[in-house]
């Protein structure tokens, strides 16, 4: 049984997330400013209310951790805030909100998290293909999708820095998935792979890729609208 901690599980690719891996009888901590029902009903998964946006919304998780030390074997920073604007209507505040989410967030977790990390835990970045240099890009999205290159760097600087410790640090960048983000930037597209497909995968991923990766950014996309 591993303990996994979980961003962004509230709906999409993070909520089947916390649902797959608690029903394979690990530990989940359910990491979202709301609750969904079917977390707090599920007797493997602990929910903690947290806004990655406020400078201290992270804090009631990082006391709970001092108050009941336990080794974390998984991270996973699926969490993701989309603003969807022409570039001249982006404003600093729409890049703060959305830097705030997909990349101060995960920094601020991950420090947080790493004093119970061990040798042979594994963090995993959820982050887009439109992150990856070179790949196709979408008006609209240069807030988040320059954020998910920038968490990209992030998460491969720590696997860099934490080399020795035999913690492993991967970013999965993924393409096309049918969630509710998705509706959002590009309203009427169907994505050939579910919320539910793509938790199993990243699941695996997540148990298993630390035995072969390390720093490694690995493109996980069917298609792309």
């Amino acid at each position: 049984m591993k303990t996994v901690v979980i961003t962004g599980t509230s709906r999409g690719i993070g909520l089947q997330l916390a649902l797959s891996f608690a029903n394979s009888g690990h530990k989940v901590v359910a990491l979202s400013r709301k609750p969904h029902p079917d977390l707090n009903a599920h007797a493997n998964i602990s929910f903690f209310s947290v806004d990655l946006t406020a400078d201290d919304g992270l804090q009631s998780f990082a006391d709970f951790l001092q108050t009941n030390p336990t080794t974390i074997d998984i991270l996973i920073h699926n969490a993701g805030q989309l603003i969807t604007k022409p570039f001249s209507q982006l404003t600093n505040a729409d890049f703060e909100s959305v830097y705030k989410v997909n990349v101060f967030g995960v920094a601020e977790l991950t420090r947080i998290c790493l004093p119970f990390m061990v040798k042979g835990s594994h963090m995993v970045t959820i982050s887009s293909m439109g992150g990856i240099q070179g790949s196709m890009k979408f008006p609209g999205l240069a807030a988040y999708s320059s954020s998910k290159g920038a968490v990209i760097t992030l998460t491969e600087m720590l696997a860099e820095e934490y080399k020795d410790s035999g913690i492993s640090f991967n970013v999965l960048a993924l393409g096309a998935v049918q969630t509710e983000m998705l509706a959002e930037a590009f309203p009427g597209y169907q994505a050939p792979v579910s919320a539910l497909e793509m938790a199993n995968y990243i699941m695996d991923f997540s148990l298993n890729a630390q035995k072969f990766y390390n720093g490694k950014v690995l493109q996980v996309s069917a298609s792309t609208p």
